[in-house]
């Protein structure tokens, strides 16, 4: 496993660039790797397409759906209750379901409005940004600042660092949903 610099752009031109910028700074061609990195979401790593099974942000879901319709659900009914004798029998059962609709709307904007830091979400510079990616590994004992500089001068935007390996122009080990480690932005 090697330490990969890699850097973010917008073009394929500006890869080719780059690229030809850390062949003439020594780095050998099968170290460096450049490819397309896909929106978080979208990176068809399950079955079923997409990154993860369960979003991050979802993990309380289900229990707060839960407690807010059945607050609502309850409220509602006793509003329902009251109301039986203008409203009759159906008063209360309309009540009840309208109560827990809007219950469990109520708990789901309330779990998204807390901010929690959870991993995959939050904070934006802990999702890896779409877009071409360039990256090199650097052998023992090199000089990372010389590919930092490298990238910078072409126009790397988003320019990190990460361990993996490449072999033949290939990160086989590449992670889409590991949190960058950001050098610059």
């Amino acid at each position: 496993m090697s330490i990969i610099i890699a850097g973010h752009f917008q073009l394929q031109d500006e890869v080719d660039r780059a690229r030809q910028a850390l062949v003439d700074a020594a780095y050998p061609e099968q170290h460096i790797c450049g490819f397309f990195v896909n929106q978080p979401g979208q990176h068809d790593m399950t079955a079923i397409g997409g990154d993860r099974a369960l979003s991050p942000g979802a993990r309380e879901t289900p229990e707060g759906l839960a407690e807010g319709a059945a607050a609502g659900g309850i409220v509602g009914a006793a509003v329902g209750a009251v109301t039986t004798p203008v409203t009759g029998p159906l008063g209360a059962i309309v009540g009840g379901l309208v109560g827990a609709h809007v219950g469990s709307l109520f708990s789901f904007s309330k779990m998204k409005d807390k901010g929690e830091d959870e991993a995959g979400g939050g904070n934006q510079d802990r999702v890896r940004k779409p877009g071409m990616l360039l990256a090199v590994a650097i052998e023992d004992g090199a000089d990372e600042a010389t590919a930092v500089e490298a990238l910078r001068r072409v126009g790397a935007h988003h320019i990190e660092r990460a361990h993996g390996t490449i072999v033949d122009g290939d990160w086989i080990d590449f992670d889409p949903l590991s949190e960058p480690q950001l050098l610059t932005h």
